[in-house]
């Protein structure tokens, strides 16, 4: 894929932006053209630079910064989700739900156990009050959500959680929050909950 990447100075900091459509290894082979030319302008200054762009995974970004660093001893700071949850979205973005890594874990999440995963995860069992199960694509749990659920964790507004039973105070999908009153819903069973109109809808 051709320029896949741009790279523009500036004042205090050099910016390298990632095409959204680009995939890694196209990013990587880039990287190894452009970057020769980059340690060219670096003398004594240690201007930091910045990678933009595309949303990446955290393997991607290890390998990027593992990269840049072969070649040259700079700051490498990264304008995105470096990890799942809702403070860390600095970005929205659609991706089609259909097509997603899914892992599965069998047996229910107790008060305290938290999951992060990439992609899709799939519950075989509850998740209780008090843990928490985060997913930057869909997260399935056949049995009931009492804990924290955040989905599109890495603002993938197309992310959806279904459950077979609803019953908590707060869900999260990309960067919006719902929260539930208890004592006003009713329980939702076989509950699909997506975003609609910039809103949680649960169904």
């Amino acid at each position: 894929m051709k320029n896949c990447i741009s790279i523009n100075l500036r004042k205090n900091e050099i910016i390298i932006k990632l095409s959204d459509e680009a995939e890694q290894k196209d990013i990587i082979a880039s990287l190894k053209k452009k970057l020769p030319e980059l340690k060219k302008l670096y003398q004594d200054e240690k201007t930091p630079i910045l990678v933009t762009g595309k949303v990446l995974k955290n393997k991607e970004i290890d390998e990027i910064k593992e990269l840049i660093k072969e070649k040259i001893d700079v700051e490498i700071d990264f304008d995105m989700p470096k990890g799942l949850g809702l403070h860390s979205i600095k970005k929205t973005f659609e991706k089609e739900i259909a097509v997603s890594e899914t892992k599965f874990h069998r047996g229910s999440l107790r008060s305290g156990q938290k999951i992060e995963t990439e992609g899709s995860i799939v519950i075989i069992g509850d998740v209780n009050s008090g843990a928490e199960v985060v997913a930057s694509d869909n997260i399935i749990i056949q049995g009931a959500l009492r804990g924290l659920a955040h989905a599109g964790a890495k603002g993938n507004r197309q992310a959806i959680i279904a459950a077979g039973l609803v019953d908590t105070v707060q869900i999260r999908i990309a960067n919006i929050v719902k929260e539930i009153n208890r004592d006003e819903e009713i329980m939702h069973k076989q509950a699909y909950i997506a975003i609609q109109d910039n809103k949680i809808i649960i169904e």
